[in-house]
C-alpha cells in the first residue's frame, strides 16, 4: 500500500515486513521493519448482569447486484433500531368513593324568576406530549465484486443523510517502482528507542560491632 501526500510518502510491503517512509522535500528515505503478528489471545466474554436488556438485534437485507460506473457491485442495507424510552410507571388508581345519598330535590322557582348565570369553569392544561419514537439508522453499503471496497455508502440518521461515492479508477496492476526508494534518495537509519534502565539501589553493609576491653 502506498499513502502520497505533497512532501511525503509511506509504503507498507507486508510480504517484507517493513515500512518505508520517503521524505521528497530532504530527498531521505527511513526503512522500518515492521514488528512480526503475535497471537493476541480474545478477551473473555462479559458476564450478563441482573436487569440488563437485550439489544435490539441488526436487521441485514440483500439488495442484490448492480452497476455503477461499469462497476458489479452488490449492496446491503443495515438497519438499526434504537431501543425504546422506558415508559412511565402508571399511578396506583384510587379506591371507588362511596355512594351518596340522594338529595332532595329543589323546589321549582316561580315563574318570571330567572337565576344568574354559573361562572364559567377554568380550562384544564393540555396533557405534554409524548416524545416521538428513535428513528432507525440504515446505511446502505454497495460494494464492488472484483475490487472488494464499498463504491457508494448511504447512512440516514434523524440528522440527516450522508452520501459517500468513490470514483472509479484503473485496476491495472502498478508498477514495481512505485513501492520502491527513487534513485538519489538517501537511505537514513531508524531512530533507536531509548530504553530507561530503571535505577539499582546500593547495597549498605552493616558496620562491624566493637568490642569493649
Amino acid at each position: 500500500m502506498r499513502l502520497d501526500t505533497p512532501n511525503t510518502s509511506i509504503l507498507t510491503l507486508p510480504g517484507s515486513q517493513k515500512t518505508i517512509m520517503l521524505d521528497h522535500l530532504k530527498k531521505e528515505a527511513m526503512v522500518i521493519p515492521m514488528p512480526p503478528a503475535s497471537g493476541v489471545p480474545s478477551a473473555p466474554g462479559m458476564p450478563k448482569m441482573p436487569g440488563m436488556t437485550k439489544l435490539p438485534a441488526l436487521q441485514v437485507q440483500d439488495l442484490g447486484k448492480s452497476m455503477i460506473e461499469g462497476h458489479e457491485v452488490e449492496g446491503k442495507r443495515y438497519t438499526f433500531s434504537p431501543p425504546p424510552a422506558p415508559q412511565a410507571p402508571q399511578a396506583p388508581q384510587a379506591p371507588k368513593a362511596p355512594q351518596m345519598p340522594q338529595m332532595p330535590k329543589l323546589p321549582q322557582l316561580p315563574k318570571g324568576v330567572k337565576l344568574p348565570p354559573l361562572p364559567k369553569m377554568p380550562q384544564m392544561p393540555k396533557p405534554p406530549q409524548l416524545p416521538k419514537p428513535p428513528q432507525p439508522t440504515v446505511t446502505e453499503v454497495w460494494t464492488s465484486v472484483k475490487l472488494k471496497t464499498p463504491v457508494l455508502t448511504k447512512v440516514t440518521t434523524a440528522a440527516g443523510e450522508q452520501t459517500t461515492y468513490c470514483k472509479p479508477t484503473s485496476t491495472a496492476e502498478p508498477h514495481p517502482s512505485l513501492f520502491e526508494i527513487p534513485p538519489g534518495y538517501k537511505l537514513k537509519p531508524p531512530p533507536e528507542p531509548k530504553l530507561k534502565m530503571p535505577s539499582v539501589p546500593k547495597p549498605t553493609m552493616p558496620s562491624e560491632p566493637k568490642l569493649k576491653s
